[in-house]
């Protein structure tokens, strides 16, 4: 992140407000590399942050005063008031910041008020956590001016909360975490249960690899039914088979936990994809720990399997994208992301990254789908204050 964005934003938080802000801060977008919908059922996960990021320059109030303004959204300035803040009352995008204000108090944290100016490089409704980003950036200058002295984890639980509670949408803990906590170079392998961390360094250009994301353009919002449904059924697989979370069951007793749920179709396929992803997760990061890094392309392409028939949860977009990438030579490829569009993950030999990426625009032209947007994906910062 370049100072001259930081100053640009900066300046144009003091056409708004009138004078200069007191910080000016930043929070990635994610990627997860391999552990999808494992999240909320206290399992595995293992993101990266992106380079794109959410940029905000923010300045205390001590009135009681909310002052919100994105320059990616059309409108003025949006004035809301912390003590008239309550879950579920917003329906546009400052549900997201002003949850986390509200989250913020509701804890305890003495949050008088703020000026907040915002801008975004991360792509919305992309699968790659744009409001998370959103959330965490908000949060960490807040924590910042009002010496709150939160850590990283302690502040993806809070935006988790003002998500599910605020904003209505059930999501579970690893983008938030992602953008607070990962680190440059890395993967972050991620206990949700605890929220233990192990940095897996992750540097794909060393050995002749690369990793592309494809946005499908097809747009998904989380607080959709959809979602939620997934998440209803995986409590009720937790519950009928009398765990916690479905994380509890062991991948060697799959075969017995899937008998023991009968007729329950649907419960099975879900619960046989949580318990499943948590294995290739750790697979994954033993693979990785290894030095055997291309055979992660394999457990890639399982995943997307169990996404696209047991979860239920791809498209025809992410689907075309998995498909062509691979027979044009990828190592491996799988959706990412809550689902119902966003963005596909694609593994490559860099020498294949050209061919791979057109294979993929002739074909989305071929089938009259909207061009895809391709950018390779490289770990980066997460969430930190620019000045």
């Amino acid at each position: 992140m370049s100072e001259a964005v930081a100053v640009a934003v900066a300046e144009r938080f003091e056409e708004l407000y009138g004078d200069r802000p007191e910080g000016v801060w930043a929070a990635p977008g994610r990627v997860n590399l391999i552990g999808e919908h494992t999240d909320y059922n206290d399992g595995f996960v293992m993101p990266f942050a992106l380079p794109h990021v959410t940029v905000a320059a923010v300045s205390r109030r001590e009135d009681g005063v909310l002052r919100l303004h994105s320059a990616d959204i059309e409108g003025g300035v949006m004035e809301l008031r912390v003590d008239d803040l309550a879950p579920e009352s917003d329906r546009n995008w400052t549900a997201y910041p002003a949850g986390v204000v509200w989250a913020l108090r509701e804890a305890g944290h003495p949050v008088t008020g703020a000026d907040v100016h915002l801008t975004s490089t991360v792509p919305s409704g992309a699968g790659l956590s744009s409001s998370a980003a959103l959330e965490v950036v908000v949060a960490l200058a807040l924590n910042d001016l009002f010496e709150l002295g939160l850590k990283g984890w302690q502040l993806a639980r809070l935006c988790q909360r003002a998500e599910n509670v605020y904003v209505g949408a059930p999501t579970g803990i690893m983008d938030q975490t992602a953008s607070a906590c990962c680190e440059a170079g890395h993967a972050l392998f991620l206990d949700t249960r605890d929220l233990s961390q192990k940095q897996i360094p992750f540097d794909l250009a060393a050995e002749g690899m690369r990793l592309l994301v494809v946005d499908t353009q097809v747009k998904h919002a989380h607080s959709d039914g959809e979602y939620g449904k997934r998440r209803a059924g995986c409590e009720k697989g937790a519950d009928l088979l009398g765990v916690n979370a479905l994380r509890d069951v062991p991948y060697a007793e799959l075969d017995a936990a899937l008998e023991r749920l009968g007729d329950e179709e649907e419960v099975r396929r879900l619960v046989r994809h949580v318990v499943t992803e948590d294995e290739r997760v750790e697979r994954v990061v033993s693979l990785l720990e290894s030095g055997d890094t291309r055979a992660i392309g394999p457990v890639l392409i399982e995943g997307h399997a169990s996404l696209r028939d047991d979860f239920r949860i791809s498209c025809p977009e992410l689907d075309l994208v998995v498909d062509t990438a691979l027979m044009a030579g990828a190592l491996g490829a799988r959706m990412t992301g809550g689902g119902f569009g966003g963005s596909a993950i694609v593994l490559a030999e860099a020498a294949d990254v050209d061919t791979i990426t057109k294979a993929v625009q002739e074909a989305f032209a071929a089938a009259n789908f909207t061009a895809p947007r391709v950018f390779e994906a490289v770990p980066a910062a997460g969430a930190r204050r620019l000045s």
